[in-house]
């Protein structure tokens, strides 16, 4: 399956279990590990949120604390070649907007999320992603 091959694939994370299995299945995709992203994205500190007020986390802390968990994580589930990339701003914009500036060839994501009203309220950032991005996107089960 050469003809399905990709340079760059792009797995969102939300530090779900899935967003990790679907690891194993970007990997089908690529000749090796160093061709996959894992990408989390942080909502931006609110400015009452008591760490902004005090100034005792900063966005770039947070930012370099999920860096250093998810690169652990990775170790430690085996996939050392895969690079950590994380962002701040929507989830759904946010991911789509990376993929398009570093060329992805696809985005492999689980479905799962929010469900119900909180659905209605927040939407999906699957169903964003797949809207915004100007790549395949594969939507896992």
């Amino acid at each position: 399956m050469s003809w399905l091959k990709r340079k760059l694939v792009l797995v969102p994370t939300d530090f779900s279990e899935q967003s990790y299995e679907a690891i194993a299945v970007a990997k089908e995709y690529v000749d090796d590990l160093a061709s996959v992203k894992l990408v989390h994205v942080l909502s931006p500190l609110h400015p009452a949120d008591p760490a902004a007020i005090w100034d005792t986390l900063s966005d770039s802390d947070r930012m370099a604390k999920v860096t250093e968990f998810l690169t652990k994580k990775l170790s430690e589930i085996g996939y050392d070649g895969v690079e950590v990339v994380t962002l701040m701003g929507d989830p759904g914009t946010q991911i789509a907007d990376y993929a398009q500036e570093s060329a992805a060839d696809l985005i492999v994501m689980p479905s799962h999320g929010h469900k119900g009203i909180t659905r209605l309220l927040m939407g999906s950032v699957a169903e964003r992603v797949v809207r915004l991005a100007t790549c395949p996107v594969l939507i896992l089960k």
